[in-house]
């Protein structure tokens, strides 16, 4: 299933899977760095998850969101 973007601002930039049942989500902290987080509801076809990870810059929190999305593309 395809992601695309459901939210982009200067803080948060949110990718949602076509299916509505998960979402990468990174956005800006107050001290300049930032968080990734992967939300997997249970109602998913694949096993729910949750998992967030702090960045120091947007480009690593950049690539977590895409290898997320990648790993949790469904068909």
């Amino acid at each position: 299933m395809p992601w695309s973007v459901g939210r982009e601002d200067d803080v948060i930039t949110e990718w949602e899977r076509s299916d509505d049942y998960a979402t990468v989500r990174i956005r800006e902290r107050g001290d300049g760095g930032f968080v990734a987080r992967l939300d997997v509801m249970e109602q998913a076809a694949d096993e729910s998850a949750y998992e967030r990870e702090r960045f120091d810059d947007r480009e690593a929190a950049l690539e977590r969101a895409a290898t997320w999305r990648k790993e949790r593309d469904v068909e």
